[in-house]
């Protein structure tokens, strides 16, 4: 059953994290009372990591399709997998140190989930580890970036899942208790 929670396994979070989703559903997130610049600032940045992979994905299937120049699709590269990278980290890096603590202490019925999502932190820093070795490649030509496409699609496949499923858990906590306090 622990398994099943692991990041490249699930389809979902265990129903009993998703009381609060059923009270909170996301039709009604941006015009309930609590939705704060905080959680949209929040939603904004997961937004943007699915924005970046779709461009990265979209780039490289491009260019083998020849509808891109390959030293175009470098320079995107460059500049967007940085950012990925860079932005991805900080952004786990503040979720685990600060926002779910905080969260913890706002709703403990629902730490289960915030341990499986810190593991998906930890798992996604190996994954981030691959794309970056996968990206340097096709950025130094020394690899094809058909593997690039490949290894963008399946990163871009479990950031999908894990930033669902932490929108699913975090925003109806923000809803159901303000984000007073998380600074």
């Amino acid at each position: 059953m622990e398994n099943d929670l692991d990041l490249n396994r699930r389809s979902a979070l265990p129903d009993a994290l998703y009381a609060l989703r059923r009270e909170f559903p996301r039709e009604g997130w941006q015009t309930h009372a609590n939705f704060s610049d905080l959680v949209a600032f929040w939603m904004e940045r997961h937004m943007m990591f699915r924005q970046i992979c779709e461009t990265l994905r979209q780039d490289a299937e491009a260019v083998q399709d020849g509808k891109l120049d390959p030293q175009r699709m470098r320079a995107r590269l460059s500049r967007y997998g940085s950012m990925l990278l860079q932005q991805l980290h900080a952004h786990h890096q503040i979720e685990d140190h600060h926002y779910f603590p905080l969260l913890i202490e706002r709703e403990g019925s629902l730490s289960r989930g915030f341990e499986i999502l810190d593991k998906d932190h930890h798992a996604m820093d190996g994954l981030l580890n691959s794309f970056a070795t996968s990206a340097n490649g096709v950025l130094q030509q020394k690899a094809e970036v058909g593997g690039f496409r490949d290894e963008v699609s399946a990163f871009q496949s479990l950031l999908l899942r894990h930033l669902e499923d932490e929108e699913d858990l975090v925003v109806p906590i923000l809803l159901k208790h303000g984000s007073a306090g998380f600074g």
